[in-house]
Formats: C-alpha cells, structure tokens, sequence
C-alpha cells in the first residue's frame, strides 16, 4: 500500500489526542497524559513550530502512525535532532517502522542541508526499532544502563543510535572505535 507523511495541522488536535492516549505503546512513557494537555500543546504549537515538526504515516485514507521530530531549532548551530516515531499497534510488524525511519532521515537530511547526524534513542527490548535502526544505516554508539523509566517503577536501558550524512550519502555505515581506550592497570596506562 502506498504510505505519505502529512504534516500535522491544528485540527489534527481531537486526533492527536486520541492517538496517543488511547494507543498501545509499550516502549512510551504513557505519564501525564492528558486528552485536554494534547490539545492545548497543539494549540500552542508544540507539535509544530521552530523546533518540532510532526507527520502522520497514512496509508490510503488512515492514519497508521506519528513521527514527532525536534530539536529542530539547534540544528543551524551544529545540533543533533531526535524524533519520537510510533505506529499504531494493528500496524506494526510490516516494516512501516523502517520505512519511516528511512523517509524521516532523507526528510531531514534534504531539509536542513548542513546536518550532520540524527540521532534515536530506544529501549533494550525493543527489538523491532533496534532492528529497523541497523537496517537502515544507523550505527549504535550508545548504551545507557538503568535510564529509562517503565511503568511501576521499573527502569530499562537504553540503546543509542545515529547515522551521519556522509553515510547516509554513500550507504556504508561507520563504526565507532569502541577499544579507543587503554586499559587502567596497563603499560601503556603510565606511559
């Protein structure tokens, strides 16, 4: 089926809020939402302004998904933008996940053309993003032990990745140095 990404608008707003307090997202910190919150923060413009922009995934007349992407506003001076992508729990398992995270890179490498990495972060445990994350030429460059919140107290690590534009150009994906370090107690530690 063919899949667009359309602009979130102030209308969306009554949607919006449906979206994500009523959808499933077992990976999302689901705390202190609120249907009249959503509303008021589309009002204001904080799904769509200088620093964030927000697409539905639409797929023939239904909206399959959300991609929020921010940090936008850090961008001319050298920063990094991240995004919050989600799709609805009847659609996940087909790939819309990495389709979306390959179309929400070329959006971003095509709109701001001196951007240099995009960045996404996830839980240990999900494995589809961690999966759609390496397919579509993000390196992991991260592992943050205990940092991410969970419903009843629970924490989860987090996995870090990002893609360079010379990689995203050339479609080969570089590694960090993960043994750039000398080993405390060695030799070559004193010298």
């Amino acid at each position: 089926m063919d899949t667009r990404y359309q602009r979130l608008v102030a209308s969306d707003a009554d949607f919006l809020a449906d979206f994500l307090i009523k959808g499933a997202w077992p990976f999302h910190s689901q705390a202190g939402l609120d249907p009249d919150a959503v509303r008021q923060r589309v009002g204001e413009g904080c799904y769509d302004d200088g620093d964030s922009r927000t697409f539905w995934i639409v797929e023939g007349d239904e909206r399959v998904g959300l991609i929020r992407l921010f940090d936008l506003a850090d961008v001319p001076e050298g920063g990094t933008p991240l995004f919050d992508l989600r799709i609805d729990s009847v659609h996940r398992g087909r790939g819309l996940g990495k389709q979306a995270l390959a179309w929400l890179t070329g959006y971003l490498f095509t709109e701001f053309p001196d951007l240099r990495r995009i960045e996404g972060t996830t839980r240990k445990d999900n494995l589809a993003m961690r999966r759609a994350f390496l397919s579509s030429g993000y390196a992991k460059e991260a592992h943050y032990r205990d940092a991410w919140p969970g419903r009843q107290g629970q924490v989860h690590d987090a996995v870090g990745y990002a893609i360079l534009r010379r990689d995203w150009l050339s479609g080969e994906t570089t590694l960090p140095d993960w043994n750039d370090e000398t080993p405390v107690g060695s030799e070559a530690a004193g010298q």
